[in-house]
């Protein structure tokens, strides 16, 4: 019998206070090893929400979600037993945490190495996303084919990845451009990726990215920015 497979789980925050336990609680906690909180500078309590709900909490000061993720994958690092697969999943409780076992299965099943939750492909409630993201969404993917030869539906940040594929990647950007730049050297190095139909509502508070014209067009820029610098 082949023993089990290892998964983290790696969740970036920024004043998730109001939905951090939702998320937590939704995790299924038999498939997982660690959830990794990475608290991205809060103000409210998201740290000491997530500590009791029995996550490990990792402090990420410097404002970023790319920072966030990589003081996870910097925790991992650290432990003696390495995971098998990681996962990323947003702290806000837009996606369904309960999914974790269709995004990790074409990796544990079929020896896929990169999986997306597209959110396209599934069932997504009115307004949980906003014209802008969907547009953006549509033209990064629809470049990602263009210039790599992947076809990919979404940008979306739940997603799995064996670990020792995330490390060969040489993940890097520390704001916006996080998703992208993975699915771009993922393409460029030749992995085996898929998505799977992950479903999709609205959040719990307001988006820091999405729901301000600044973070829009930042975040539009910068993932353009990241797939033209690849080239």
């Amino acid at each position: 019998m082949s023993p089990p497979t290892i998964i983290d789980v790696i969740i970036p925050v920024y004043n998730e206070a109001v939905s951090i336990a939702h998320v937590i609680r939704d995790i299924p906690k038999d498939q997982v090893r660690h959830i990794i909180v990475c608290n991205n500078n809060s103000t409210d309590d998201t740290p000491d929400i997530a500590r009791q709900e029995g996550a490990v909490v990792v402090d990420a000061p410097e404002r970023g979600y790319g920072n966030a993720c990589l003081k996870g994958m910097e925790y991992i690092s650290g432990l003696s037993t390495k995971p098998d697969i990681v996962v990323f999943l947003d702290g806000d409780y837009s996606d369904y945490p309960q999914q974790l076992s269709e995004v990790v299965a074409p990796i544990i099943f079929e020896n896929i190495d990169l999986v997306i939750g597209s959110r396209a492909l599934g069932k997504m409630e009115n307004g949980a996303m906003m014209p802008q993201q969907i547009f953006g969404n549509w033209l990064a993917t629809r470049l990602i084919k263009i210039f790599f030869g992947y076809s990919f539906t979404d940008l979306g940040p739940f997603r799995a990845i064996r670990y020792d594929k995330l490390l060969e990647l040489q993940m890097t950007d520390k704001t916006y451009g996080w998703t992208v730049e993975m699915q771009v050297k993922a393409a460029k190095k030749g992995l085996l990726c898929k998505e799977v139909a992950v479903h999709y509502k609205k959040r719990i508070g307001e988006s820091k990215v999405s729901g301000t014209i600044k973070g829009t067009i930042l975040a539009g820029y910068k993932i353009l920015w990241t797939i033209f610098k690849s080239l």
